[in-house]
């Protein structure tokens, strides 16, 4: 069982060296350089490249001491068993599939620093009370299939895992043909059963936001996280000849898509600038320079802090969508919902303590993000851990975040997580 004295001696324990040169390792497996110098990932899960970084972390964290084991839905768990094996043990963790223009940080970043944590935990001789328990969920990004979060969502019930079987990737693969083949080049692996009651669970991340920096924090102590809701919209109109049918006959379904982004740019309007409203993704039918297209195909991600605000937008899309078409006809589908969460104080404020019991900066604020964090708090207390990145710049090959700042990052979690492991 941990005390006052073996705690500091845990931090210490911490190598910022170890903690980098495995981030950079990880950075390897599916890692491109651009044009411009940087260096990013692409790392989809339930992939090839998935699994041999999954079989690397087995293997760091198995020398660590760790135990390993995998559930039905690919999470991955690495157990540092505590003092008394029948209490509930503390969870942490993040993912470690990237979007397919990824960074070397985002989601890997939380799961090494978890394993850091293991790692300081062993040379300091500490044996807390629960167990600690750092898990890799499976399919946070969505860059294959989406939506993400499809393994936390399936650990806490959000959705049930059959949910999400029939989603496809880019070239027509499904997500439980996926998983399945997942599955049988992990068949060594121990099984274990899906989902339990976490005592809590602590997700560190960068910040994927310019906050922490242009504040000079040093640890963000998150607070909740924003909720999400995704759409696809299918505008659909005639193929005509670009340069035979006059503008007044045609079905024109670009045309119509803009008028209706631009009906849903006046909807989305927020001067306060805390709303957030992207069109990320645009095709169209048939994509040819001399034909008028007959079918639109863009998606919607709508995010807010407040559920009031999140709902009532969110229920306005399809009517605005509606009412925007002038010769083609339009279905909006919606295809993900998260509320906005709040985390409550527990685990928040064991990061506070923590941060501040090693002499770091620290800042309260909520996620723009989601998470898969997100999906644990109707299960347990839940908390994050925010390090800065630079310029915020996040999903990108360009996205770092300094050694020491990972390091004050795993600091802190490894604190944090002694803390309630104790409790």
């Amino acid at each position: 069982m941990a005390d006052g004295g073996t705690t500091p001696s845990a931090v210490a324990a911490v190598r910022e060296g170890r903690l980098w040169d495995r981030l950079m390792a990880m950075g390897r497996i599916g890692g491109f350089a651009t044009e411009e110098g940087h260096e990013g990932v692409n790392r989809p899960c339930l992939s090839p490249l998935d699994r041999e970084a999954r079989r690397v972390l087995i293997g760091w964290a198995e020398a660590a001491g760790a135990s390993v084991a995998v559930d039905p839905a690919a999470n991955l768990f690495l157990r540092w068993e505590g003092a008394d094996p029948s209490l509930p043990a503390v969870l942490t963790g993040s993912h470690m599939d990237s979007q397919p223009q990824g960074g070397r940080f985002d989601g890997i970043y939380g799961v090494l620093a978890g394993l850091e944590a293991i790692e300081a935990l062993s040379a300091a001789g500490v044996r807390p009370r629960r167990a600690i328990e750092v898990v890799a969920w499976t399919n946070e990004e969505g860059g294959r299939f989406a939506p993400g979060c499809t393994g936390s969502m399936s650990f806490t019930g959000f959705k049930p895992m059959s949910a999400f079987d029939d989603i496809t990737d880019a070239e027509g693969i499904r997500y439980a043909d996926a998983l399945a083949e997942q599955h049988a080049e992990e068949a060594d692996l121990p099984r274990r059963p899906l989902g339990y009651v976490p005592h809590a669970y602590v997700e560190a991340h960068i910040e994927q936001g310019p906050l922490l920096e242009a504040e000079a924090k040093d640890i963000g102590v998150v607070t909740g996280i924003q909720g999400s809701r995704w759409f696809t919209v299918t505008v659909e109109g005639r193929t005509d000849h670009a340069g035979t049918t006059p503008l007044a006959r045609r079905k024109d379904a670009v045309q119509d898509a803009l008028r209706a982004i631009t009906a849903l740019n006046a909807l989305m309007h927020d001067p306060a600038d805390v709303l957030r409203f992207t069109v990320g993704s645009i095709t169209t039918e048939p994509g040819t320079s001399n034909s008028v297209a007959r079918k639109v195909v863009f998606t919607i991600d709508f995010r807010h802090l407040d559920e009031m605000a999140l709902r009532a937008r969110g229920d306005a899309i399809a009517g605005v969508v509606q009412a925007a078409m002038r010769s083609c006809t339009a279905r909006v589908h919606e295809r993900f919902t998260a509320m906005p969460v709040d985390f409550g104080p527990t685990v928040p404020d064991a990061v506070a303590r923590a941060a501040a019991a090693q002499g770091l900066t620290a800042l309260r604020l909520p996620s723009g993000a989601f998470h898969d964090a997100q999906f644990l708090v109707p299960v347990c207390p839940t908390g994050m851990i925010f390090i800065p990145c630079r310029s915020g710049v996040s999903h990108h090959p360009s996205e770092y975040a300094e050694p020491r700042a990972c390091a004050n990052g795993a600091r802190v979690l490894t604190q944090t997580l002694l803390e309630l492991a104790d409790g």
